[in-house]
């Protein structure tokens, strides 16, 4: 009982970090008028959205990791009958959400926030650059969470 509101916490909380980063991260980065303060905003914001995300997505995975070793044990035998296919095709939107959100939040965001706090010049375009693959990221990691968390009810039902 336990994980399972673990798991719906701690999905609530990934998600609403997902698309508060849409709906108000970037729109508020977009507005700001100087490039300077672009890249010192979108660097905060980064700092506090990356372990969020990551952190919220790993209780997530192990909270769900739990729960199916003890659907397991009540299935026995007939567990890859029932819901071997529907679990499978989870396990592999899940699989691409993960790496997606690991892109998003190691492979762009932290280098991005590690190159600023460094002080490094970041110019125009590259911003532009960052934040085009943090919104192209951002799009695959809805598509993928949406039929993820559609493969896990229909499991429940």
């Amino acid at each position: 009982m336990l994980f399972s509101w673990l798991h719906l916490i701690a999905l609530a909380v990934y998600l609403g970090a997902v698309v508060g980063f849409w709906l108000m991260l970037l729109p508020a980065v977009s507005i700001l008028a100087e490039h300077e303060e672009k890249t010192r905003f979108l660097a905060r914001g980064l700092k506090f959205y990356n372990p969020l995300q990551v952190g919220a997505l790993g209780i997530i995975l192990f909270s769900g990791a739990f729960q199916l070793t003890e659907l397991k044990a009540a299935y026995r035998e007939m567990f890859a009958k029932q819901i071997g296919y529907n679990l499978a095709m989870k396990l592999v939107f899940a699989f691409v959400l993960v790496i997606l959100s690991v892109y998003q939040a190691l492979g762009v965001g932290h280098r991005f926030v590690k190159r600023h706090e460094g002080g490094e010049r970041v110019s125009p375009e590259e911003l532009g650059s960052v934040i085009r693959r943090l919104k192209g990221a951002n799009w695959g990691i809805l598509l993928f969470a949406a039929i993820t968390l559609w493969l896990g009810i229909r499991l429940r039902s």
